[in-house]
Parts: C-alpha cells; structure tokens; sequence
C-alpha cells in the first residue's frame, strides 16, 4: 500500500549531458553516484526534452508549455522572455502551499529572482557543480525536515563547454563511449575524455545532494528527479532534432515511504509532463493549456504513457535554424524550414576537437525532409523521405505535423521568425 502524502520534491537539472551515463547509453562513464539513483529510483528510458538548446529546453521543463508558447524559443542572453501571463512552476506550486527554492544554476532569465521562487541561493548561478552541492547541503541542514512541502530545484553548470583540465581532470581516453554518430579516432576520444572529467564533477556533486537529504532531509517523503537539459555538446547532438540532441536522461526516485521497485520504463515521456507531475502530486489541477502527462502511474509502479508522440523544435541558437520534428514510438519525421547544411554546429562545437577530426560531409545541404526508422536504425543514418517503400509513413507524419503545428499555434505558419528586439537601458 503507498502511502500518498504530500512530498517534498527535489528537481536536480544540469548542462548538455543527455544520456552520456553509466545507466543509459555510456556503461564507461563515471557516474556511479548517478548509478546508485537510478538503481533506487525510475529510470525513463525514452525521455525527451521539447528543444535541444539551453533556454528553449528549460523553459519547457519549468512551464509546462512549448518554447514557442511560453516565449523563451531563443538564449535568454540574447534576448528572449518568458510571455506575458506565462506562470512558472515556483509560482504554480506556491500557491498549493509548497515552498520553492533556486540553488545553482537557472537559464530562463538574467534575473532568477523574476523566476518565482520564494529563495533564491547563489542569484541563480555558481560557478561549479560542488559549490552548488555545499550550498545545497546548507539549506537542507536548515530546512530538510520541515513540515511544509518544499520543491527545491538545483541547478548545476556541467557539463557545459568548455572542459579545461584545470578545472576537470580527464579521463583516460581509452576508456571511453563513442556513439556510432561520432567518428572514433584521436580527437573524438581526447573530447569525451574531457567531457567525462566535467561529468565526473557532476555525479560526484549529486551524490553530495543525495548524501543532504538523507542526512538532513525526509527520504521516505521526498521524491528526487535528476534530468539534464539536452543532449551533450557534440555535432549531431546538441543542436539538432536527432535523438542525440533531444534525449535526457531523467530519473525519478520516490519516496521511499510509497514503496516503489526500481524499475525502467519504455514509454515516450517528455520535460512537458514534469510541471503536470508535481501539480498532481502537490494537489492541485492541470490547467488545460499545459501539454504534458502526469507520470503518477510511473510513479508508482503503473505504466507510463502510451500511444503517444513528441512534438520537437528549434528556432533560435546562435543563430536562426527554424527546425521541426514529430517523434513516434518508431518513426522521427523532420522538417527544416530554411536552406542550409546538414549541421549548423554552434561555436563551441565548430571549436572543438571532435570538430577537427571529422570532416566536412556535414556541410553538403540539408534535405527539405527526413524520415527515420528507429527501430532499426535508432541513430538516424539513413534517412528515407525519398524511398518510395516509406512514403505513406513520410506523409501520415508530415500531416501529423502540419495539425501540430496549427493545435500549438507555431508562429512558423506565419513565415520566418524574427529575433527580439535588442535590449535597452531605461
């Protein structure tokens, strides 16, 4: 019998990982911390965020909504808001009650305290994942065992770029994961090695967080979520509408009073259901202009979502590459809205050493369409928009995508998007 009380939750967010972890797709990675969560917890194993770049990605995790309906479809450093009347989720669950903290990291705007949080510690950045732990290991010897339900959200900067050695001993490049959709040689290794340094930092700061709350908090009450923005930092990853760029890792550990088995769970779940999660969970109603699912039942210990599909895009980065996707079960469909190469690669990955020693196919132009066929080739090389034997699955998926795009008033219908007016001082 699980005991449904109100829980405090814990939501541990990061930087351009995706699912590089010991318990997803990198059994050499060096997360042993992140290891023992899942090994305790739920693991999604098709978890998506709705946009493969920082903002746009957080703004769906943290709103509930699409970036293109809560505003935030570009870098809040370089302009983009949040839309009038969009609530976030501090603000919708204060008013159930619950406390809300920022420790860390956040990257929806300049100022975290407009955020909706009742404390804000470290004005929504610190520099590095243990200085976010300490402080996170300060509040819950203060607050850990309060009465009051609390969402604390903790942000951490791995594993951004850049990887410098000073800061992230890297790990022997022999010892690494290359995925299939990177070449395997020098340089490559060099890159995740340092990729695996910065993430080693991460896993060793949330096991600090998980050491707080059993220390200091209510374990058997608290549910902990980790998940990672995006996909890592790599061509045909981060960026991009490809499973790489917009699979997460996220993984939920219950309260251990609702007595939940560890398990993983196949079903297609998105950022977008988080905001619906905690509302149920706290006691509150879903607003029906929120997109996402309850993962209740995945909670405790029912099946996930079923029969569903992922709506996915990318309008901004460091520049405008307006990109749209329907994700299946089996099928991803793409769509790209404006010429160009087959990879826009932002700076930090056209200045990086996996860059160097792949060539330069990518940079033949892009196709109008892609369609692929992921339970037989799930890193998407092959793409079947031109082969006859798949055209009604091309078209089934590109008018699925045309409904969408008019259900969720993508502004895209209406032709190019523009960039938000240069800030001003007032």
């Amino acid at each position: 019998m699980i005991r449904m009380s109100v829980p405090h939750v814990v939501l541990i967010h990061c930087h351009d990982v995706g699912t590089w972890l010991s318990c997803y797709d990198a059994p050499g990675a060096p997360t042993p911390q992140l290891q023992r969560l899942a090994d305790e917890g739920v693991v999604f194993d098709r978890a998506f965020a709705t946009s493969p770049l920082c903002t746009p990605a957080r703004s769906a995790l943290f709103t509930g909504m699409s970036p293109h309906r809560n505003g935030l479809i570009g870098l809040s450093h370089h302009g983009w808001r949040y839309a009038p009347g969009v609530r976030t989720l501090p603000e919708r669950v204060r008013d159930l009650g619950c406390r809300t903290t920022l420790i860390g990291l956040q990257h929806e705007d300049p100022d975290p305290c407009v955020l909706g949080f009742d404390d804000v510690r470290g004005l929504g950045f610190l520099p590095r994942a243990m200085q976010v732990a300490r402080e996170s290991v300060s509040w819950f010897a203060e607050n850990g065992r309060s009465a009051t339900p609390y969402l604390v959200t903790i942000g951490m900067w791995e594993a951004h770029r850049p990887w410098p050695p000073e800061d992230y001993a890297a790990f022997p490049p022999e010892q690494v994961d290359v995925p299939p959709y990177l070449p395997d040689n020098d340089d490559t290794r060099a890159d995740v090695a340092g990729l695996y340094g910065s993430i080693r930092q991460l896993d060793e700061a949330v096991g600090t967080v998980l050491d707080a709350i059993e220390e200091h908090g209510d374990p058997d009450n608290t549910l902990v979520i980790f998940t990672t923005d995006h996909g890592a930092a790599f061509p045909r990853a981060k960026g991009t509408l490809y499973d790489p760029g917009v699979r997460v890792a996220m993984i939920a550990r219950p309260p251990r009073a609702w007595n939940v088995a560890p398990r993983r769970e196949r079903s297609l779940v998105s950022h977008l259901d988080v905001v619906p999660t905690l509302l149920d969970l706290f006691g509150g109603q879903v607003p029906p202009q929120l997109e996402g699912q309850t993962l209740r039942p995945a909670l405790t210990g029912s099946n996930g979502p079923a029969d569903r599909s992922l709506y996915l895009q990318k309008t901004f980065h460091d520049g405008y590459d307006p990109i749209r996707a329907v994700r299946t079960e089996r099928f991803k469909y793409i769509r790209n809205f404006a010429a160009g190469p087959k990879l826009v690669l932002s700076k930090d990955l056209e200045d990086s050493l996996t860059r160097r020693g792949m060539g330069d196919d990518h940079l033949a132009p892009r196709p109008a369409e892609e369609l692929y066929d992921l339970d037989n080739d799930p890193w998407e090389a092959t793409n079947l928009a031109d082969d006859p034997r798949w055209l009604t699955v091309r078209d089934r998926l590109a008018r699925q995508l045309d409904e969408d795009m008019v259900r969720l008033a993508d502004p895209l219908l209406d032709g190019p998007v523009e960039p938000p007016s240069p800030p001003v001082r007032t």
